[in-house]
């Protein structure tokens, strides 16, 4: 946990040169994974949450602990298991004894963070999972009752192995909606895992971040600049009803069961507008829309079994569409 007393005050004029700055950091023990790494930068603009699929061994906890550290956000880490109960990742009321006298007090849960890393979400029962459909919408949790307030900003990174299914519980729809981006974490490059070794060889632990040289280049006061530049990031109409066209073949597709709702497409507008900002220009063109649909739509869309039988992939189908919905010039 960031001890925010003593880091030394860093002025920052730019909010947007700082966020830039956290690559550096970043790159200082991942090596490669740039992609995955932009998405969470783009989500934690956004205060969008994001799904990280990937094999065990390829950064993943890393990366998360990492840009929370470059960034100087609280983070903590729940493993997900089959066992674990929605208390345990909201909190509890316990009974406390003092001087003859008895009184409940609230011990907060690990979901009170800046950044909550759900590792192996899928692992964990339906039950468990919904705890944090509330803390994912509202940035509250509602306790015996009593709504309380979540850190800002927050953000949750959940995990989840793309190839042992055995003993978990697939994401309901619901849930899987309330993410931003799922980002797919793929193994390095041959030159990428070389250059991981060479660093370990050196030394390296990536346990410890501070040894690394892994210091806060931005804060909270940074992001929430951010934020603010990306409100006042323009939309043209043409624009936005590209965004909504795109939305719109994903229900009309024939692959598919199920396409992206509305919610969907705001995410969209608003990942699309991070993405201009941190390019550093004051409007949204439909590239953007491009850049962030597959991240953006790919975890909404249910394609239909005889079309999942055949190999096709939720990205091959958006291909598709970003290749017929015609763009706005």
């Amino acid at each position: 946990m960031p001890d925010r007393d003593r880091l030394p005050p860093r002025p920052l004029a730019d909010a947007r040169e700082a966020v830039v700055a956290v690559r550096e950091e970043v790159a200082k023990v991942v090596v490669g994974q740039e992609q995955v790494l932009t998405g969470l930068v783009v989500a934690l603009l956004v205060r969008g949450h994001v799904l990280l699929e990937g094999v065990p061994g390829v950064a993943k906890t890393l990366l998360v602990k990492s840009v929370a550290a470059a960034l100087d956000l609280d983070h903590r880490r729940v493993q997900f298991t089959p066992d674990l109960m929605p208390s345990d990742v909201l909190g509890q009321s316990i009974l406390e004894q003092r001087a003859g006298t008895a009184s409940f007090r609230f011990r907060e849960g690990p979901v009170f963070t800046n950044l909550l890393l759900a590792d192996e979400i899928n692992r964990t029962p339906p039950r468990t999972q919904a705890a944090l459909l509330e803390a994912m919408e509202e940035r509250q949790v509602s306790v015996e009752g009593a709504p309380r307030p979540l850190p800002e900003p927050f953000v949750v990174v959940a995990t989840q192995n793309p190839v042992e299914y055995e003993g978990t519980y697939p994401l309901p729809e619901a849930q899987l909606d309330r993410f931003l981006f799922k980002l797919h974490m793929p193994y390095p490059s041959a030159e990428q895992e070389q250059e991981v070794l060479a660093r370990h060889d050196q030394g390296l632990d990536p346990h410890d971040l501070v040894a690394a040289g892994v210091t806060p280049v931005a804060g909270p006061a940074e992001l929430a600049a951010a934020r603010e530049g990306i409100d006042a990031i323009r939309c043209e109409d043409q624009v936005l009803a590209y965004v909504v066209a795109l939305a719109r073949a994903t229900r009309q597709s024939p692959s598919l069961t199920l396409g992206v709702s509305p919610r969907g497409a705001t995410m969209l507008l608003h990942a699309a507008k991070a993405w201009a900002w941190l390019s550093g220009r004051g409007f949204v063109t439909p590239d953007d829309a491009k850049a962030m649909t597959r991240p953006t739509f790919r975890h909404r869309l249910v394609l239909r079994a005889e079309v999942e039988l055949e190999g096709t992939t939720a990205d091959g189908v958006l291909d598709g569409i970003l290749g017929t919905v015609p763009v706005p010039r």
